[in-house]
């Protein structure tokens, strides 16, 4: 050990300099102490600087806390919202935002060159994507809006003409528990002890189809049997209308008056209307108190009296939600083979259900009823109970109803022309759905109208005016014409005469032909962007003076528009524009309030007049011989044509029919 001492003491000298040297050198982790060396000590407080507070995160904890009160405020409105409103608060949040994304996209975007859209349909496409997400999330009424809309789709771009052909789908219907707390909630009594129904299996008693035959955006349909045999279609409103109904409403008046505001088109003075007659149409009393009115100006008039028929409304089984009327068996409008194919059933005898013809067979009437009776016929879930009655198909379901499409279409010109110019009580949603057809005893066809929750009243004055206006559509008088517009506040008669007759009126100034053809890509965007701006000026050339402007016209041109697409559907084998017009003059020779020595001169006038539409049969026949030998389509189909060449004139674009989607 002494040894080792000397060595390292002699050692020491030389050691210095290298140890220096690594000090020196050494990496910045390193403490280093300058100069001679000295053992390593912890460092002086003043050789730290100056001290810093520690980290709190107070701000980050601040802005947590609010996103947390927010998140907890926002679920706790959801759910009592969802649980308690029908979810009418995220219904109508929803409403908004998407109001006020799509009127600052068409803000931004819609030019000649839009800086954040390929083009202009490019800019209609995603919007009108947008409004037909909104539409099926919201539902209800949303629906019956984007129905409304669709029947006048023909002034919106083509994307959104596609997207509004897609609103006459069959909604989702209701729970049946949702079903039975309406009923519950009207009659404050169950759906066996108000309709005597038994899902049990009671023989006593009647059945009931829970799961609902029909489903529209405002109520579902249920068939039933009561106890005494007689077999009823019940209309039950959805649980959720009633109380979304003003939220929707609402909402409906917000957006189209910020619209309105923004691009310039004066049809909010139109909201006002248009909502009563929505609100009306679920009020089912309302609706009971159109069909029972209905039934009685049709049995009143003899032109009509069993070729129209309107079911019989039970009103002890009905409330403001809940509406009981007669079950109708028969074929749809839109089934056009059922109609036509030749018939099977027995001689003499109409179709099911139809002026004494019983609903079942003589060979099977009874045992369905004893089956029933029975019980045998009874399921768990009170689905799929009513007997199938097609026997008058014939075997392989290959017959039909024997009839002919012109009696089936000229009734319904008839009925309708009836309603706006002899009754001025007008059922304004007369689509396919709510039309069936059956053939009576002798062999004749007879129409059955239903859902009677869509009427307008026209007054007296406002009614003898329509009917000379669509005289003097079919006269070319152009004095008359413009006189009965300008009285209306439109300033463009021509382009609503266009309108009025669904097809190209040319009574006044001709429309100047535009064309695209041999225009760049550049050249195609400005002039379309152009078109589209003239459409906008058509439209409030035909609004005109909101003030004047009669609101019933909304909804006389709904009618007008589903008349004339159910006839283009049908193959166009009536003139619809002739019998029309022949209602309106005859009106004016009919009508018990104008005075004896006016209604001496319109007969007069009536006599001219029918002479008059001979041009158009001379036409009508003209086409009907074109469709026979395939050479072009019928005169609804036309029409069509014409319109949408003016209408291209204009820069919309009538691509499609009202029902196709």
């Amino acid at each position: 050990m002494a040894s080792l001492f000397a060595c390292w003491r002699s050692a020491r000298p030389q050691l210095r300099p290298l140890l220096r040297h690594r000090l020196h050198h050494a990496p910045s982790r390193s403490v280093h102490h300058p100069g001679q060396f000295q053992p390593l000590v912890p460092p002086s407080p003043s050789s730290l600087g100056k001290p810093v507070a520690a980290k709190t995160y107070s701000r980050t904890r601040k802005w947590l806390r609010r996103l947390a009160y927010f998140s907890l405020v926002t679920g706790t409105i959801y759910t009592v919202d969802s649980l308690f409103y029908e979810q009418c608060l995220t219904r109508t949040a929803r409403t908004f935002g998407l109001g006020i994304i799509v009127a600052a996209d068409y803000k931004i975007n819609f030019r000649p060159d839009p800086p954040f859209a390929e083009s202009i349909t490019a800019l209609h496409a995603r919007n009108a994507e947008r409004l037909s997400d909104l539409l099926r999330h919201n539902g209800g009424l949303y629906l019956k809006m984007g129905q409304a809309i669709a029947m006048q789709s023909a002034i919106l771009p083509p994307e959104f003409q596609k997207m509004f052909a897609r609103m006459f789908d069959d909604a989702p219907q209701n729970d049946w528990k949702d079903v039975e707390r309406v009923i519950r909630e009207d009659f404050g009594r169950s759906a066996e002890e108000v309709f005597g129904v038994s899902f049990s299996g009671d023989p006593e008693k009647g059945v009931m189809e829970k799961q609902a035959r029909a489903s529209a955006s405002v109520a579902q349909v249920h068939w039933a049997r009561l106890a005494d045999g007689r077999e009823v279609a019940i209309k039950i409103q959805k649980r959720e209308i009633a109380k979304q109904i003003l939220w929707d409403l609402w909402a409906f008046k917000v957006v189209t008056w910020i619209y309105s505001r923004m691009f310039q088109i004066p049809f909010y003075s139109l909201v006002p209307y248009v909502s009563e007659r929505l609100y009306l149409e679920t009020d089912f009393e309302n609706e009971a108190d159109n069909s029972e009115n209905m039934a009685r100006l049709v049995a009143g008039e003899s032109r009509l009296r069993g070729r129209v028929y309107i079911p019989k409304v039970h009103r002890e089984l009905s409330s403001k939600r809940v509406m009981t009327a007669e079950w109708i068996e028969g074929v749809r409008l839109w089934d056009k083979d059922a109609i036509t194919k030749s018939w099977r059933g027995g001689w003499r005898e109409g179709s099911p259900g139809c002026h004494g013809t019983p609903l079942d067979p003589p060979s099977s009437n009874s045992n369905n009823n004893n089956k029933n009776k029975k019980g045998t016929l009874r399921n768990s879930n009170g689905a799929n109970l009513k007997p199938d009655r097609d026997h008058w198909r014939g075997w392989n379901n290959r017959g039909g109803l024997g009839l002919s499409l012109k009696d089936v279409m000229t009734t319904m010109v008839d009925l309708f022309s009836a309603q706006m110019f002899l009754w001025g009580i007008v059922h304004c949603d007369p689509h396919p759905g709510n039309i069936f057809v059956r053939r009576k005893p002798s062999g004749q066809a007879e129409l059955v109208l239903i859902d009677h929750g869509l009427y307008i009243h026209m007054s007296p004055d406002f009614r003898h005016q329509y009917a000379r206006f669509w005289k003097a559509l079919l006269a070319f008088d152009n004095a008359t014409l413009r006189s009965v517009a300008a009285d209306w506040g439109i300033t463009n008669a021509d382009m609503f005469a266009s309108a009025t007759l669904m097809r190209p009126y040319q009574g006044g100034d001709r429309t100047v032909q535009t064309s695209l053809e041999g225009l760049s890509k550049v050249e195609r965007r400005h002039r379309h962007y152009e078109m589209q701006q003239a459409a906008r000026k058509g439209m409030r050339d035909i609004l005109g003076d909101g003030t004047k402007w009669p609101q019933e016209l909304i909804f006389i041109g709904r009618n007008l528009r589903i008349v004339q697409a159910n006839n283009q559907f049908l193959g166009s084998p009536v003139n619809r524009v002739k019998i029309t017009g022949t209602w309106a003059s005859r009106a004016l020779v009919e009508s018990p309030d104008l005075p004896a020595g006016e209604k001496m001169r319109n007969l007069a006038r009536h006599m001219l007049f029918r002479v008059v539409l001979f041009t158009s049969d001379v036409y009508f026949w003209f086409t009907k011989v074109k469709q026979f030998l395939h050479l072009g389509g019928g005169m609804e189909d036309e029409i069509e044509k014409q319109m949408q060449g003016m209408a291209r004139d204009m820069g919309v674009d009538l691509n499609h029919g009202v029902f196709e989607g």
